[in-house]
């Protein structure tokens, strides 16, 4: 038996944040049956990247890779919400799910019945959750806004990048979706939380998710400092890796990352290389003592010189025998191949008419009573148009298309 087993959830989202969330759940054994637009489905669905490289074309796009990730194991029914049957048999299935996931202004949840006052009166015991970027009831010049947005607005791009180049101006952003991400991480935290009261007490409630304060909460430690007092507030980018030669480096195949801030790091480094005259002139406790710009320039240009010869996974192999923390920098090719992913099992490969054979993460988690297992892949767009959740929960008819 896994997690959530027996929980039902609704989800109506139609961004990464939502989807993402929906997919957690199905992880744990939740059964999500999918809202998706007739003819077209989730505007995920025309994200790439895609299969073949390029979409499909076909009705609902069904060779996406991120659609595909972000929806395994869930159900797929089509629902015009816009009209009359479909809003009827969307007030049906509110009452037979334990929870729904949405990511949709305040003006559209109420005009669906699904703010917390009408929700509330008319569905006591439903956990509906809202994802938005800055909230349900932003200030006027928040109302619209992408993840770059909230990345930058929560603060995050402010030390970033860090390292050798604080003069550098910030990254555009951390990946295309890392706020949707984290709050759908969030929501769904949020949700198997109020599931617990549901089940104790049968109330449900409203839970508002907004991205902005979600990255706030996970702010960057020199914008804490800043916040907490520690530091002068400032708009300086300086490096705050305790001034030491820590950063990414070029080797023959890729990049390497070091942190190098104790004895025992530099009496592995001195293990390590094959040229270390030059780390006579250097007290064995700098890094901690007396780790000033010169000694870091100079340790970094050794450093540069001894990875052009090494190739990344060799390197960080030798250092970590070796006590120094060096790791390879990895890509995709590298993670799936990866001895550590490979011997936790992390990726699974499912079939999909559309991706084809496909290797998926997987959990980072393991629960020995309640094992998570892998679902199945992304529903095709409507392939459950005539079964809702299960038989006997069926889509009122004129609902589905």
């Amino acid at each position: 038996m896994t997690a959530l087993h027996g929980i039902k959830v609704l989800e109506l989202a139609e961004s990464v944040s939502g989807e993402y969330c929906g997919k957690l759940l199905a992880d744990f054994g939740a059964v999500i049956i999918k809202i998706e637009k007739p003819g077209c489905g989730s505007p995920t669905r025309a994200l790439g990247p895609f299969s073949g490289g390029v979409p499909d074309q076909a009705e609902g796009n069904e060779n996406s890779g991120l659609f595909g990730y972000l929806n395994t194991g869930k159900q797929s029914v089509e629902l015009d919400l816009d009209s009359e049957a479909g809003h009827q048999a969307l007030q049906v299935l509110l009452g037979r799910v334990d929870a729904v996931i949405d990511d949709h202004s305040a003006e559209w949840l109420s005009r669906l019945g699904l703010d917390a006052g009408i929700v509330q009166q008319q569905h006591p015991g439903l956990v509906v959750c809202s994802i938005s970027n800055y909230g349900l009831e932003p200030p006027q010049d928040r109302l619209y806004g992408e993840d770059i947005n909230v990345f930058h607005a929560s603060g995050w791009g402010f030390h970033t990048p860090t390292g050798a180049s604080p003069t550098l101006p910030p990254l555009q952003g951390a990946g295309r979706f890392l706020p949707s991400y984290e709050a759908g991480l969030e929501a769904a935290l949020c949700i198997a939380a109020s599931l617990f009261e549901q089940v104790d007490s049968g109330a449900g409630q409203f839970i508002e998710i907004s991205k902005l304060e979600v990255l706030a909460s996970r702010i960057d430690y020199v914008l804490a400092q800043m916040v907490n007092g520690d530091m002068n507030v400032g708009t300086e980018r300086h490096a705050f890796d305790l001034g030491g030669p820590a950063g990414i480096f070029p080797c023959k195949d890729g990049y390497i990352y070091i942190w190098l801030s104790s004895p025992a790091h530099w009496e592995g480094l001195r293990n390590l290389l094959d040229d270390t005259d030059w780390m006579n002139d250097f007290p064995d406790n700098w890094l901690e003592r007396e780790c000033t710009p010169e000694r870091v320039a100079l340790c970094r240009q050794h450093l540069v010189s001894w990875l052009k010869t090494q190739n990344k996974h060799t390197a960080a192999e030798k250092a970590q025998q070796l006590g120094v923390t060096l790791v390879a920098v990895n890509n995709a090719e590298d993670l799936v191949a990866s001895p550590q992913y490979q011997f936790r099992e992390y990726f699974v490969e499912l079939e999909h008419e559309a991706l084809g054979t496909t290797r998926y993460p997987t959990v980072p988690y393991r629960l020995s009573a309640t094992p998570a297992k892998p679902g199945q892949a992304a529903p095709l767009l409507g392939q459950h148009n005539h079964t809702g959740f299960h038989d006997q929960d069926a889509v009122p008819a004129g609902g589905a298309q």
